[in-house]
């Protein structure tokens, strides 16, 4: 089977941590940072980083609108920490005029878990990721506030959900860029081979 073409959205981030584990997890990497380079793509990660300024850029180089379309398309798209936000339907404590993509029906709270000084790390077990607990690191992290009957809850911290994924959108409170551990990102990949196995079917 080749190899699924998944872009990182390159304005801000951890741009290559992401593309290193996308490499590693059997995926062809690219960054991205036109509109013109979505067409291309089997799927696309939005990095960590600070989501205003991400929603920002999105409009200085002409992706908002653009993104808002590859998803309501169907292109799947895993969002780590700020990229949640960005993915979500609505934020609390995120600013009044924050630009959204939108795409999945949850309601995020913005800089959840604290500021910069109360990040953390911990140990989570995560649906769909098989082997031992996944290390997460949580940086100025939401979580997510509620989420529709759509969507799967895959780890939580506490009672809060810091994972979860709805049809070919997954997204993560945490950044499992940084660890070196892989297998969110293979998970990831196997939810794009899955979206282009029934593409394949349908046409």
């Amino acid at each position: 089977m080749s190899s699924p073409r998944i872009g990182v959205l390159a304005l801000q981030g951890d741009v290559r941590e992401h593309v290193r584990a996308l490499t590693g997890s059997g995926a062809e990497a690219c960054e991205v940072r036109r509109a013109a380079e979505l067409g291309s793509l089997d799927g696309l990660v939005l990095p960590g980083g600070e989501s205003t300024t991400i929603g920002r850029l999105l409009r200085v180089f002409d992706l908002l609108d653009p993104l808002r379309a590859a998803v309501a398309g169907g292109l799947p798209v895993f969002g780590s920490c700020a990229g949640m936000i960005l993915l979500a339907r609505d934020v609390i404590d995120g600013r009044p005029d924050q630009p959204l993509i939108g795409g999945l029906d949850v309601v995020v709270r913005r800089n959840a878990f604290g500021r910069q000084v109360e990040s953390f790390e911990t140990d989570l077990t995560v649906a769909g990721v098989e082997g031992p607990a996944v290390h997460a690191v949580f940086i100025r992290a939401p979580w997510v506030e509620k989420a529709g009957d759509g969507v799967d809850v895959l780890a939580r911290v506490g009672d809060r959900p810091v994972a979860i994924r709805q049809g070919p959108l997954l997204a993560t409170s945490f950044h499992p860029e940084l660890t070196g551990d892989i297998r969110v990102h293979r998970l990831f990949v196997q939810i794009v081979r899955s979206e282009l196995g029934l593409k394949r079917g349908r046409s």
